[in-house]
């Protein structure tokens, strides 16, 4: 019996390639990928969809985290990047990759996705698939069991370890198809199909470029603390993110590290805010404020500040006065900024 392992991501088209391979009675187990820019968190578990999902079909899933080595991939794609972000192909070689090697420890005979011909403007063209499997060295042993009958047989298919003609001929952009097919294999809860990628994502995306641009050295705590706040760039470089409401509060806090200012207001519900990289006084000041424009202040009102380090040392507290969330926007990541704002930044970037 042939060993599949399935990169299984937890939306609607791994899924069922899951359920349509163990049906057709192969040995099936899953791999599946997480990373700074999930959706779905923490690193060490992954997707619950993805874990529901395995367990509904009685498969084993292994969780393999994108680590610095991915972050790396990320910040320097080769084969360049979508509408914001996202780096798709660069990205599918490194999983593709990291699979190969978990396939040789597990003595799987074949990978198979849920790719779909002419889904992914990026990723999932004939060309860019042909490319990722040459990248990664996995040539021929990819099945795409949902579109693979409008692609030249796998090695898999050739050798009979999978029946061709009992695959599909998916293609394009609607989910129609996969969703009738979920609904005959008795299919039923699964996410919606909207990527899980925050780099796909606006307003992530500006953030990442923020990042990139000013700390091109960056690593994983920098990443992660992307997904949580308001984030602002000041005049002199430094970021600041704020809270954007009781749950953030934590995990802003949680990242501070040694250099790192924490600020939160005193005896008025607000946000906790984080100042990076050892900022000046006036940083510290502006972030002050920040954080009291954010409270839920009844107005214009003199507010005191509570401001210490990442070991919560050397405590003390500012006044700070309430502005408008307009004159906050000056400085927000991916508004529209005066071009003063940035002038004198070099190319290669700054550090926070």
């Amino acid at each position: 019996m042939a060993r599949a392992l399935v990169m299984l991501s937890g939306g609607l088209d791994s899924t069922l390639v899951v359920r349509l391979l163990v049906d057709l009675g192969l040995a099936v187990e899953a791999v599946h990928f997480t990373s700074p820019f999930c959706r779905c968190t923490p690193d060490s578990w992954g997707c619950s969809a993805a874990h529901r999902a395995a367990e509904a079909s009685g498969v084993a899933v292994h969780v393999v985290a994108g680590r610095e080595d991915y972050l790396e991939v990320v910040k320097r794609p080769r084969f360049g990047r979508g509408s914001r972000m996202n780096a798709c192909i660069d990205c599918r070689i490194f999983m593709l990759s990291r699979t190969r090697e978990l396939m040789a420890r597990l003595g799987a005979d074949f990978v198979a996705t849920g790719e779909v011909l002419g889904q992914r403007p990026m990723s999932q063209r004939r060309d860019t698939m042909d490319l990722i499997e040459r990248e990664s060295g996995m040539a021929g042993l990819v099945v795409r069991p949902l579109c693979a009958r409008l692609l030249p047989p796998s090695v898999p298919e050739q050798k009979g370890w999978i029946d061709r003609s009992k695959l599909l001929a998916i293609q394009g952009r609607s989910r129609r198809p996969q969703m009738e097919l979920a609904e005959a294999r008795g299919v039923r809860d699964y996410p919606c199909p909207a990527g899980g990628c925050l780099l796909n994502d606006p307003q992530f995306a500006e953030r990442f470029k923020d990042l990139l641009e000013w700390q091109p050295d960056f690593g994983l705590a920098d990443a992660r603390l992307l997904k949580w706040g308001r984030h602002f760039r000041l005049e002199s470089g430094t970021k600041v993110v704020v809270g954007r409401d009781e749950a953030e509060n934590g995990p802003i806090e949680a990242a501070a590290r040694e250099g790192d200012v924490v600020l939160a207001p005193v005896r008025v519900p607000g946000p906790t805010a984080l100042c990076l990289g050892k900022p000046s006084d006036g940083d510290v000041e502006t972030a002050a404020t920040l954080v009291a424009t954010f409270t839920k202040s009844p107005g214009p009102i003199e507010l005191r500040i509570k401001v210490h380090g990442a070991d919560a040392a050397a405590e003390r507290t500012v006044s700070a006065t309430p502005m408008s969330r307009s004159w906050a926007e000056r400085w927000r990541v991916g508004a529209e900024r005066k071009a003063s704002s940035n002038a004198g930044v070099p190319s290669e970037g700054k550090g926070t």
